[in-house]
């Protein structure tokens, strides 16, 4: 027997075979061959992980490489410990050995959990919930209360998340923290942009973590592989810690490490886009130079114009047009490019919208030029969702039609920011030549990120934001290649705050943006929204309401939005002062960890708080959403100071005692943030 230690993992072999806590970690599932153990649908016990025998254990610093075979395949399992120690990620790579093909129905990492079932109703598991306009909400329950229980002699319950489709965060986030028992936690992140997949059950009696890419069962994947070929799945991520936020921490180190870079995104630059409660669909010329004009005395960085400034337009029904990208010349009488030109001579850079994945049935030209071959299908016909068609980046003339059309919307009609969005799911798949339709879907999600990669490089100055009807594309396969992304659509400011708060768990501070609109639509007009005007402004828009707004996207990317100048000067001071603030936490947000002092907050909570965290100092969010004028936290920490940081001249009291912080609002709806020195 020979123990190897590597990181938090114990690897153990014994006869040639290489354990993790008692149990393979490699699951292959191969059609045709027996699988022993099998119930229902667990992907446990494979005849793969039963057979695979130890080739080789490589170490060499922050890397290790276990390879593998049998009969069959070779298994390349590649792990990498972050440089904290906390975090370890793991890759796997499936070569078929033989001289006939070979189909895969599943490659999962399989991690073996120090526990048993006996311990599942003192385990408690944390998921986070996705849907438009409510991305990022927790839900904790003990593994009992999901259904996994000793009673059953040889269990069949698991606890499950997945996802189908290209939308790869639309249900829930490739990402759980499990509190396996006092200052132990586990946390996984599955780094996919499509479809994933994990369990959490027991096999005689020992509980397992299990990561997925996709598989058969549940994703209808598979690929064959030809003699000799090769297949590497997903990255897996295990992170370690001693609580929420200790694990949390490993997570953060991991993410920054992977995540995307773009140089005109170092200083976390303010963004103003003009869609939220402004020109929704509808941008024009007027509009906007009027609207730069204004916001450009705030300390705005950049203007996006969003949705509408391209030729496809029927009245405001533009979605089923889309697919030229050719400026509009009826919104933009004087072209695209005096208005961006204006922008910057006004001191700021201009940004402008895209659906690059996207071809409209309505848009005929497209159609014809593309032809059939240029479209995704299945089952041999093309892929119609809302009247759109999706593009396959498989394809040459695809990725040479959407790189002209960056470089046209750069250099012709000159945009400095490019909002890359994506606002439908194509469904379980696509037609795939050596596998199913997730293995269709994966090689075009593949090919997409292999063009956003190279339209980076032949850009470097152009950032790209990376968009999917807010939240719906969250996931860290996307986040390695973008240096921001939208966090939500969310359109009510008193419902954003459960979004921000808990979203600093699932993404880097410095890449989670997150709309700010202090003015919006007035909705008078029978539900209607409708433009308000100053006076209505004045009435109805309150300092605090200005504060939530700017409170909201502080400790993230700041998506400035709404029609700001109606404010009167002492309210559109707060939004300048929230700018000013914002633009002097940049340098630390890129070294913070999130910090979450009275843990997960869950959307109907009337006290809630999260904040990031240095050595020393916390920046505390903290937010009364109708409730009690007091609110109390336990720190975890030696407090020395509390101070209000923003907004200066609109404090709050805050009381602290030892490691204690109260809170005392003044009014029921409030939110500031909070500077404490540790």
């Amino acid at each position: 027997m020979q123990n190897r230690k590597f990181g938090r993992l114990n690897f153990v072999t014994a006869d040639n075979k290489t354990t993790i806590n008692g149990l393979q970690f490699v699951e292959v599932g191969i059609s045709g061959r027996d699988c022993p153990y099998k119930l229902g649908a667990k992907l446990v016990c494979s005849s793969e992980s039963r057979l695979l025998e130890l080739v080789s254990y490589e170490e060499d610093g922050d890397k290790a490489v276990v390879t593998q075979k049998d009969d069959i395949i070779s298994v390349k399992a590649e792990f990498e410990k972050c440089s904290s120690g906390g975090a370890i990620s793991v890759s796997l790579s499936v070569k078929n050995e033989t001289d006939k093909p070979v189909t895969l129905e599943n490659v999962s990492f399989l991690y073996g959990i120090d526990k048993t079932v006996d311990d599942t109703d003192k385990i408690r598991y944390t998921r986070f919930i996705q849907s438009h306009h409510a991305e990022c909400q927790p839900r904790t329950a003990t593994l009992f209360d999901y259904g996994l229980s000793a009673l059953a002699s040889i269990g069949q319950a698991r606890v499950s998340g997945t996802n189908v489709g290209s939308w790869s965060t639309k249900e829930e986030l490739p990402f759980g923290i499990l509190e396996l028992g006092k200052e132990e936690y586990l946390a996984f992140q599955i780094n996919s942009n499509n479809s994933w997949y994990y369990e959490i059950s027991d096999v005689n009696k020992r509980l397992y973590l299990c990561l997925d890419g996709g598989n058969s069962a549940f994703n209808g994947w598979h690929k064959t592989l030809g003699p000799g070929e090769t297949y590497r799945s997903e990255t897996f991520v295990l992170a370690f810690g001693e609580s929420v936020n200790g694990v949390l921490s490993s997570l953060t180190d991991y993410r920054r490490r992977i995540a995307g870079k773009c140089s005109a995104d170092e200083n976390l630059p303010v963004i103003f886009n003009e869609y939220m409660h402004l020109s929704w669909d509808s941008p024009d010329e007027n509009r906007t130079r009027n609207a730069a004009e204004r916001i450009a005395e705030l300390g705005v960085e950049y203007y996006v114009i969003d949705c509408g400034w391209h030729d496809e337009v029927d009245g405001n029904v533009i979605y089923p047009y889309v697919g030229k990208w050719r400026e509009s010349h009826a919104r933009f009488p004087g072209g695209l490019k005096k208005t961006t030109d204006y922008i910057r001579s006004l001191g700021m850079k201009a940004g402008l919208w895209i659906e690059p994945e996207i071809v409209g049935c309505k848009c005929e030209d497209m159609l014809d030029y593309y032809g059939e071959d240029c479209f995704l299908h299945r089952n041999g016909e093309k892929i119609l969702v809302r009247g759109r068609y999706f593009l396959d980046y498989r394809k040459r003339k695809v990725v040479e039609y959407m790189t002209e059309t960056i470089r046209r919307m750069v250099e012709d009609y000159g945009a400095d920011y490019v909002k890359l969005d994506y606002n439908e799911d194509l469904g379980v798949g696509v037609d795939c030549d050596n596998g199913g339709f997730c293995e269709g879907l994966k090689e075009n999600a593949a090919a997409y990120l292999c063009w956003i990669d190279s339209i980076k490089r032949r850009f470097p100055s152009v950032l790209f934001e990376s968009c999917s009807s807010g939240g719906m594309r969250m996931d860290y396969k996307t986040l390695s290649r973008f240096s921001i992304v939208s966090t939500s659509d969310q359109i009510d400011y008193k419902k954003y705050p459960y979004i921000a708060v808990n979203v600093l768990s699932a993404v880097l501070p410095e890449q989670a943006a997150v709309w700010s609109y202090p003015v919006v639509d007035d909705e008078r007009a029978i539900g209607e929204p409708c433009e308000p005007s100053a006076k209505w402004v004045d009435e109805n828009i309150g300092k605090e309401k200005v504060i939530i707004n700017m409170v909201n996207a502080m400790l993230g990317r700041i998506h400035l939005a709404s029609r700001v100048w109606l404010l009167p000067v002492d309210r559109l001071s707060l939004v300048k002062e929230g700018i000013d603030y914002y633009k002097s936490l940049a340098a630390v947000k890129k070294i913070v960890k999130p910090y979450l002092p009275i843990g997960f907050n869950e959307f109907g909570q009337k006290h809630i708080a999260a904040g990031i965290k240095t050595d020393d100092k916390i920046y505390l969010a903290v937010w009364n959403l109708g409730g009690e004028k007091e609110f109390l936290i336990d720190t975890g920490y030696d407090v020395v100071n509390a101070i209000t940081g923003y907004p200066r001249n609109e404090k709050i009291d805050c009381e602290t005692d030892k490691k204690s912080l109260k809170i005392k609002f003044s009014e029921s709806y409030q939110a500031r943030i909070i500077e404490i020195t540790i």
